[in-house]
């Protein structure tokens, strides 16, 4: 037998070794193609898990609204609770759900310059100054028939504002922003304790905040704590809060727009936190109707659509 030529032995080894990196690098580019896959399958798992976490908390705050609704529908208007809390089982979880009448906030909309002046004052605000931004609030909001020549526009032109005061009701506290002449942290003080959804110019006596009765024209330190410290009592009639604080600019009764928060516990233990605030409707085939929206646990923000009522 005649031996093959050295040549041609090392052409074909050459040819097998070409053929065996072209082999490894289309394994290579495979295994390549395979972790891609797996990363993009991995990824849109854990997008769709997280979209059905957050429509099922969704769901469970809205559960959370229809619950308040239904509760406080039940009542007359006269005896509705102003607020309160309660928890319930919402398929495999659970929503812990806390009411509170707008009546509670100062409404930018109807307040009186006294309590807008009286709760920028209890917030560190001197009193005069607090007398000059009430002012600028109850002039942005207020209708006027002179155009251009109304001195608050004139006043916003004057000083290089790109825009000119509403003069209507403010549709949302955070409006309060673009009022000229209110510093910003005194805005920041001011916009947990303000609404434009209560159309209540008084506030309500047993549920506002602190800060909110201190804001009373006729509050005194000895009648806040003797008010804050007596409301929680049941056997109290809430009739006499009303001649601790003086009476001026309280109420008892309630807005019918509630501020409802709404924690929603997953079947598996994470919570979901969102606020809302709710109109309850007298007619119609819905018993209410939202007016703002706020995932807490995400700083999330429905637009909010204030109604004229």
């Amino acid at each position: 037998m005649t031996a093959a030529p050295r040549e041609t032995v090392r052409i074909e080894t050459s040819q097998r070794g070409f053929i065996v990196i072209a082999v490894l690098w289309i394994l290579a580019a495979l295994a390549g193609l395979v972790l891609i896959y797996l990363t993009y399958v991995t990824n849109t798992a854990i997008v769709i898990a997280g979209s059905t976490d957050r429509v099922q908390a969704e769901a469970m705050v809205t559960a959370g609204l229809e619950l308040t609704a239904l509760q406080l529908s039940g009542y007359s208007e006269a005896a509705r609770p102003s607020s309160g809390t309660f928890n319930a089982k919402v398929g495999p979880g659970r929503v812990f759900v806390t009411f509170r009448s707008e009546a509670a906030r100062v409404d930018l909309n109807v307040a009186s310059k006294g309590l807008l002046a009286g709760l920028m004052a209890g917030l560190g605000v001197s009193a005069d100054n607090a007398a000059a931004y009430a002012d600028r609030i109850l002039a942005w909001r207020a209708p006027t028939e002179l155009g251009d020549s109304d001195p608050e526009t004139v006043f916003y032109k004057t000083s290089g504002s790109p825009y000119a005061p509403r003069h209507a009701p403010f549709p949302a506290p955070e409006e309060l922003w673009l009022v000229r002449g209110i510093p910003s942290a005194v805005i920041e003080r001011m916009l947990p304790f303000v609404t434009v959804f209560s159309n209540v110019a008084e506030v309500n006596v047993r549920d506002a905040a602190p800060q909110v009765l201190a804001a009373l024209p006729n509050m005194t330190p000895e009648a806040l704590q003797a008010v804050l410290t007596q409301r929680g009592d049941p056997a109290l009639d809430p009739r006499s809060l009303i001649g601790m604080t003086g009476g001026e600019g309280t109420t008892l009764a309630s807005a019918r727009a509630y501020r409802v928060s709404v924690d929603a516990e997953l079947g598996d233990g994470r919570r979901r936190s969102s606020e809302a605030v709710i109109l309850l409707l007298e007619s119609g085939d819905e018993p209410y109707r939202v007016l703002s929206w706020r995932n807490t646990s995400d700083g999330s923000t429905a637009p909010q659509r204030a109604s004229r009522r």
